[in-house]
């Protein structure tokens, strides 16, 4: 496997619009409910893409030809903030999960902090969600939950947790 960042989503936006519906579809708390039309899936890459430079990177997981996962880093740009950035959107396809995608993207990301003197990287995740043993396996510290946060596909109000990282850069 792969981990590589990417300027332009356009090569990779054939397989980054099934990933994001896979990934919606399987009840990942990204912002998202199912059912995901392809043109909604879209032109939510076509934001990414528009984001992608100093504020946002994008980091794409490949085996092979096939993306399996992404993560982004959105990059604070206030002043007070150049010190941390923020984790957004972890996904992993369904049928890549278990093999160390999450983590290698992760490791990546906070790789790419390092590389650019942010020591501080946070995130939030659905309470519950399997992506918090990830975060926790990986060094990062529950900073505290906010209820009825999120709607789920239930229809259900869902608690967030969000979590730091410190870094030494």
């Amino acid at each position: 496997m792969d981990v590589i960042e990417i300027q332009d989503v356009s090569p990779f936006k054939a397989q980054l619009i099934p990933l994001l519906q896979n990934c919606v579809d399987d009840g990942a708390s990204i912002g998202f409910l199912p059912p995901l039309s392809d043109e909604e899936a879209e032109a939510y890459w076509l934001g990414v893409a528009n984001d992608i430079g100093d504020g946002r990177k994008l980091f794409v997981a490949c085996e092979g030809d096939a993306v399996i996962g992404t993560v982004q880093l959105a990059l604070t740009s206030k002043r007070n903030g150049c010190h941390r950035a923020e984790v957004e959107k972890l996904m992993v396809n369904t049928a890549a999960r278990g093999k160390g995608v999450g983590k290698a993207l992760m490791t990546t990301a906070e790789l790419c902090c390092q590389q650019l003197q942010r020591s501080l990287i946070v995130l939030d995740t659905r309470e519950g969600d399997v992506a918090s043993s990830l975060y926790r396996k990986l060094g990062y510290t529950e900073a505290g939950r906010i209820p009825d946060f999120a709607l789920s596909a239930s229809g259900q109000f869902d608690a967030t947790v969000f979590f730091y990282k410190q870094l030494t850069c």
